[in-house]
């Protein structure tokens, strides 16, 4: 059974930094790509970043250049490096791995920006 688990989330200040993991266990082998999403209240959950096992990425505009995504293929693991936060980017954010058959989700971690 694949579990996705996220930490790193947390309340910060406008301009401030957080870094987010997501370690997948339950698998010997690494996911073809994966990623971060978020989901605001009222909002639908929307992609924030991408990698592939190759390590190519794929952001969101809104997040290009202040968010770095990054992986550890032999520990499953992803990251998201935020910095220079901003209130609208308050949200839960969801770890996503894919391999060729199935896609898996985490349970979310929150991401508060506020003053």
């Amino acid at each position: 059974q694949v579990q996705l688990l996220e930490s790193g989330g947390g309340l910060v200040q406008p301009g401030g930094s957080l870094r987010l993991s997501c370690a997948a266990s339950g698998r010997s082998f690494s996911f073809s790509v994966m990623g971060w999403y978020r989901q605001a209240p009222g909002k639908q959950r929307e992609l924030v970043a991408t990698i592939t096992s190759a390590y190519r990425t794929n952001y969101a505009d809104s997040v290009k250049g202040r968010f770095t995504i990054s992986r550890d293929n032999a520990k499953n693991t992803v990251y998201l490096q935020m910095n220079s936060l901003k209130p609208e980017d308050t949200a839960a954010y969801y770890c996503n791995a894919n391999s060729i058959s199935s896609s898996y989700w985490g349970q979310g971690t929150q991401v508060t920006v506020s003053s």
